[in-house]
């Protein structure tokens, strides 16, 4: 009997139990979200405000722009238990399954971003990835032509998928669906798999206030900054993500031991790090998707 590796995966998992990661956590996505109001134009805000002022779903604590970041992730999952029908509709949405070692979006996001006339982005292919999602959902946003109960829709949407792009394991894969199969462990953390620590565990470590983190990070955003980050296109920011995911989420994970990676003070130095830059950059860019659908 192997009493070393008993004791080495008992100790491991003793430290806490898997807890079940939601993309970016609610945590993530609010500060994507208080991020992005405060470079919102005053006009724009007070659409924004009055879209999302049309929710009635009940899926959010409110209909503030911090809440409504997480709409996405609760609508996919109101179902999850019965019917499955937004759950399987709406789940790939989430992500790009970009191999680890690609070098552009093909063939896990394969430009299927035109709908048919008559098909509304809501309602359209399961399998699309994040990148066709965001342009639809923008195309929409932007129509005057689109019903108003589809534009709030357009706009939750964004709100979210903008946030799960610039988290790096939500654009890339290494046949282990985005870290979700990579057992973890940090000293005094409780263990999981990388997915969730990139989710929420490194997220956390900046602070656990959304909106004092976020008002952190907006001090931390320069002009210059600013301006760099609002340019590109989504396909552009998801090969962003895909390269912090190549360097640091996956290029500096340590040895597995027992099929458990212990992470090291260095490894979660960098990936909070990166994580503040992420969250930064996702901030900026919503409020110019936001600033440029719905001008003033």
């Amino acid at each position: 009997m192997n009493w070393s590796r008993i004791l080495w995966t008992s100790f491991l998992l003793s430290l806490a139990p898997s807890v079940p990661a939601w993309p970016w956590g609610d945590e993530g996505h609010e500060i994507v979200g208080i991020v992005a109001d405060h470079y919102l134009d005053p006009a724009v805000r007070e659409k924004v405000q009055a879209l999302l002022a049309m929710d009635g779903s009940g899926l959010t604590a409110d209909t503030g722009i911090a809440s409504e970041s997480t709409w996405a992730d609760r609508y996919r999952d109101s179902d999850r238990a019965s019917s499955r029908t937004r759950y399987l509709q709406t789940r790939e949405w989430h992500y790009a399954d970009i191999e680890l070692g690609a070098t552009g979006l093909h063939p896990a996001c394969p430009d299927d971003s035109a709908l048919p006339a008559e098909v509304v982005a809501s309602q359209g292919a399961p399998h699309d990835c994040i990148v066709d999602k965001i342009n639809q959902f923008r195309a929409e946003l932007s129509s005057a032509r689109t019903p108003a109960p589809e534009r709030l829709l357009a706009l939750q949407f964004l709100l979210h998928f903008v946030g799960d792009l610039h988290q790096p394991l939500h654009a890339a894969d290494d046949r282990d669906h985005g870290g979700n199969e990579v057992r973890v462990v940090l000293a005094g953390s409780r263990a999981g798999n990388l997915h969730q620590y990139w989710d929420t565990l490194f997220v956390e470590r900046l602070g656990m206030n959304s909106a004092a983190v976020a008002a952190t990070l907006i001090d931390d955003i320069t002009p210059a900054q600013r301006r760099e980050w609002a340019s590109g296109s989504p396909a552009d920011w998801a090969m962003q993500s895909h390269a912090l995911a190549q360097t640091i989420a996956y290029g500096a994970l340590p040895p597995g031991h027992d099929g458990i990676h212990v992470l090291g003070a260095s490894y979660a130095d960098a990936a909070t790090a990166a994580v503040r830059l992420q969250l930064e950059r996702a901030g900026v860019r919503l409020a110019a998707v936001l600033n440029a659908a719905l001008p003033h």
